[in-house]
């Protein structure tokens, strides 16, 4: 039903924009370093959960409206910009912090943490994107069964967002302890992010693609 063409190309786009430092990953991270792995991997449990909400949504006609009023599409596009350049700036200006630098949290209950990793992806503009217009473009019209290949594209999605960030949340602590050792490497870190992201920021602001009807 979907070629592997665009099961690889899925695939792709979501390993980059999971490995670009965002809400869902400032929040794991966090709650990793403070309260365990466990708390960050009740978190994911509520970042999967709102993948969930945004896949239903885009299968049974998000992409529907976007294409019915254009300008919704390109003020979601152009918002969603603008946050990730905001995020840019913030990983890049002066004393600005990594986000692997350890945040003093308060000790939240597994259904607090759940309920927060779900709000905070729910509240991602990576995410809305993603679902909006870029797993759209992978699916083949002609091939037919437009909703059963958009769920199929968006599991591709919530499985390479789900293997990369049970790695994060299980190496955060490592990773915190061995960049706190080296002052140098957060601040390669801050660039290297702060650079990708308004790369994406620049590549979404510019593009011209309008949302395909799934």
């Amino acid at each position: 039903m979907i070629s592997v063409g665009a099961v690889v190309g899925v695939a792709l786009v979501a390993l980059g924009m999971v490995l670009t430092p965002g809400p869902n990953m400032m929040y794991l991270v966090s709650r990793s370093i403070t309260q365990g792995r466990r708390a960050g991997i009740t978190s994911l449990g509520g970042v999967a959960v709102g993948f969930l909400v945004y896949l239903a949504l885009a299968a049974t006609g998000l992409s529907v409206v976007f294409a019915a009023v254009p300008a919704l599409y390109t003020t979601v596009k152009l918002a969603g910009a603008a946050y990730l350049a905001y995020l840019a700036w913030q990983a890049v200006r002066p004393g600005g912090a990594s986000v692997f630098t350890p945040v003093e949290l308060e000790p939240d209950s597994n259904r607090r943490l759940f309920t927060m990793g779900l709000m905070t992806n729910l509240l991602n503009p990576k995410a809305a994107i993603m679902y909006a217009s870029l797993i759209p473009q992978f699916v083949d019209v002609p091939a037919g069964h437009l909703v059963a290949q958009a769920f199929l594209l968006g599991g591709v999605q919530i499985v390479v967002s789900l293997l990369v960030n049970t790695g994060i949340v299980c190496a955060a602590g490592s990773i915190a302890a061995f960049l706190a050792r080296r002052p140098a490497w957060l601040r390669v870190q801050r660039y290297v992010t702060g650079t990708l992201l308004g790369l994406i920021a620049v590549k979404l602001a510019t593009d011209r693609a309008r949302p395909v009807v799934v």
